[in-house]
């Protein structure tokens, strides 16, 4: 719920879902989060209350919000990793290909990563995970990917391996908060126990997964902000910032004077 400049992370990722053609939201959470379920939620009391104040702007910006999609919530009791909360998460999911989206990845992309990657996967018709290079010395902090032959935009996958020590990652290829996944890797993931870090690593399902497909690491065109981060969640602001007309004129001067101070 943390805001870049006027919107909550979740509602970037929502809106890049919406854009790229997916149709059903489903929300991992936890106890304590009922504000997301609320943000989307319709509130005819504040649409009453937006009205008689005459905040016009606000109300119409409201029910955008409340008519986007319809959101299911299911609830992870323990936070035990990323590939936990994809398991419980297919009962609803169905007999067919599903994206996963991590909202404190932020990529600023035209067309969306995401939708890159639904066209990536109507043309390959293989799991497809979204991918970055990232400087030598951080990939002790991502999963890394062990590439082989390049296809169009993708490359296809010999291994990925979750936060290699440093010094041992097969390349500099991260996987970045973006799947195009599909339905066999439930029984997997279903079946996997934790790791040593007490999580069940969704990186472990695709390990076994690639033993029996083809998986494809897709190289998107975009900037990527990791928000989960202190300074990536201010260089996302100050992006998005810059693009909005009321605002990039006035941040610019800020900036400027800024660095002048620093001169």
């Amino acid at each position: 719920m943390l805001p870049v400049v006027d919107k909550p992370l979740i509602q970037y990722a929502v809106e890049e879902a919406l854009a790229s053609g997916i149709e059903k939201i489903i929300v991992v959470d936890s106890a304590g989060k009922s504000t997301i379920g609320d943000y989307f939620d319709k509130s005819r009391m504040l649409e009453m209350e937006l009205a008689e104040r005459g905040k016009h702007d606000l109300l119409k910006e409201e029910k955008r919000l409340a008519s986007l999609v319809d959101i299911a919530f299911i609830r992870q009791k323990e936070a035990i990793g990323v590939g936990h909360a994809v398991a419980i998460a297919l009962p609803l999911v169905g007999e067919e290909p599903f994206a996963v989206m991590f909202c404190d990845d932020v990529i600023d992309a035209e067309p969306p990563a995401l939708k890159q990657m639904v066209d990536e996967f109507e043309r390959l018709q293989n799991p497809i995970v979204a991918a970055m290079e990232v400087p030598e010395a951080m990939t002790h902090k991502y999963g890394i990917l062990d590439t082989a032959e390049k296809d169009g935009g993708s490359y296809s996958l010999k291994g990925m391996i979750e936060k290699p020590p440093k010094g041992k990652a097969p390349g500099n290829l991260a996987i970045i908060g973006r799947y195009i996944l599909t339905p066999d890797i439930i029984p997997i993931l279903q079946r996997i126990d934790t790791d040593h870090t007490g999580e069940v690593q969704l990186t472990t399902a695709l390990i076994e997964l690639l033993g029996k497909r083809k998986i494809y690491g897709y190289r998107f065109k975009g900037e990527r902000f990791d928000a989960g981060s202190k300074i990536g969640f201010l260089e996302a602001n100050i992006n998005y910032a810059l693009k909005r007309d009321g605002m990039r004129a006035d941040l610019l001067n800020y900036l400027k004077v800024v660095l002048s101070k620093e001169d």
